[in-house]
């Protein structure tokens, strides 16, 4: 479906995208995830062609990208792109017209969107009368009305209250389970986690590590991690690299990778002697792949 060959992008010395590569598959929702800075807008912009590359290719069912590729993409932008004083119906009524539908599909390709986005029966109502979530919605449905074979999602719930982010959530799966591609940038990880088939962690212009979350896992030497409260950290450090486990900090907690599976008795008989206020268990998430990378490459 898209394929991102060589990508490199210049604002004037700085090098924002060196050497970009990445795949999408048709029917696949890929995450791409990296700080601000990280290169993710740089890179919507030159596949939606409002930004020229400094070189590299591009490709959208096989067809270099060009003002013909727009019309199958659909973006949903981090800032809703709605008319707030005209209603849920005219605000696609308008974004049909602009990318040509004719006026016999366009009522009922309006319709067939607002009820994928759940917002049938405020059809009639004004943008401004709409909850966060409702307009994020909308935001969406623009980007699906005049259905385009790739849907790029830029920060889809940022700013939502957690019943927002949920119903947003449904509907991307909604889109996943119809197939539809859809290129997803998010700061949370969970939302990765989550939704995607398939995460590229992008840092400097670059993508430092992809696939999976099975496959992500893989990078971290670790079956399980442990976070430990104690009073006394040098010593369970100490006593940690004697069992050959791993220490980090996750911000102000003290994490242990474990490299194979152990029993909580088992584990806490490797402390036996330091004084442990709390142990507790967690799988290898994606916010410890994504922290490896950012601070150790």
């Amino acid at each position: 479906m898209l394929t991102v060959e060589n990508l490199n992008k210049f604002y004037g010395k700085r090098q924002v995208l060196q050497d970009l590569n990445l795949q999408i598959k048709p029917g696949e929702v890929y995450g791409l995830i990296g700080a601000n800075g990280s290169g993710k807008t740089t890179t919507i912009n030159i596949i939606c062609h409002l930004l020229k590359s400094d070189s590299g290719d591009i490709k959208i069912n096989a067809q270099p990208v060009s003002e013909s590729t727009k019309k199958i993409i659909g973006v949903a932008p981090q800032e809703n792109i709605l008319y707030k004083t005209l209603s849920c119906e005219e605000n696609l009524q308008f974004f049909a017209k602009l990318y040509g539908l004719n006026r016999k599909k366009r009522q009922k390709i309006i319709t067939e969107t607002l009820v994928a986005v759940n917002l049938l029966d405020r059809a009639k109502h004004p943008v401004e009368t709409l909850s966060g979530g409702m307009q994020r919605r909308l935001n969406i449905a623009v980007a699906l009305v005049h259905q385009p074979q790739l849907v790029i999602l830029d920060e889809p719930t940022t700013g939502l209250d957690i019943e927002a982010r949920y119903e947003i959530w449904e509907l991307i799966r909604q889109l996943k389970n119809q197939g539809i591609t859809v290129l997803l940038t998010t700061h949370l990880l969970e939302e990765a986690e989550r939704l995607c088939h398939r995460i590229g962690i992008l840092k400097n212009g670059q993508i430092l590590a992809e696939g999976s979350l099975a496959q992500l896992q893989r990078l971290i030497p670790a079956q399980e991690i442990i976070l430990v409260q104690t009073e006394s950290e040098e010593q369970a450090i100490a006593r940690a690299k004697e069992y050959g486990f791993t220490h980090r900090r996750y911000g102000s907690d003290l994490a242990f990778w474990l490299p194979e599976p152990m029993e909580l008795k088992e584990i806490i008989a490797r402390f036996e002697g330091i004084g442990i206020n709390s142990i507790a268990r967690q799988p290898v998430r994606l916010e410890h792949i994504y922290l490896e990378l950012m601070q150790y490459n």
